[in-house]
Parts: C-alpha cells; sequence; structure tokens
C-alpha cells in the first residue's frame, strides 16, 4: 500500500492496532451501505477507501462509552 502511507495514518491514529480495526469496521460498513465521505478515492477496493478516510480527516475514533456492555464481553 503506497497511499495513504502509514506514516501519515499514524498521526491521525495513534496505534496501528486501532487503525485497522476502524478501516476494517469502516470497509465493511461501505460495502454493506456504500455511503462514501469523499468525493473521489484513488484506491477501488474498500479497506484502501477507508484508510484515505482517515487520511483526510473524514474518519476519526471515536471514545468508547464505558458505560455500553457488548454481547461478546459478558
Amino acid at each position: 500500500m503506497l497511499y495513504p502511507s502509514v506514516d501519515s495514518l499514524k498521526g491521525k491514529i495513534d496505534s496501528k492496532y486501532t487503525l485497522v480495526t476502524l478501516a476494517a469496521k469502516r470497509a465493511r460498513e461501505m460495502q454493506e451501505s456504500k455511503n462514501e465521505l469523499l468525493h473521489s478515492y484513488n484506491s477501488h477496493k474498500n479497506v484502501g477507501k477507508a484508510l484515505e478516510e482517515v487520511a483526510a480527516g473524514a474518519l476519526s475514533k471515536q471514545v468508547q462509552d464505558a458505560s455500553i456492555v457488548y454481547e461478546d464481553e459478558i
């Protein structure tokens, strides 16, 4: 992957593991609903598009609410 570079993405998201999780969830969302946040993309694949959204600042990490309990945490 040449664009966006990992270094530029690390400036937006603090952890590469968080970045991978965020991009995977967004790619899955894009595949299911076809909604796009940017007008044009360099990548043809959803994961690449998700990473471009992170680089553009259109997609960022949200703070998790500590009061929410997910099914897999029970």
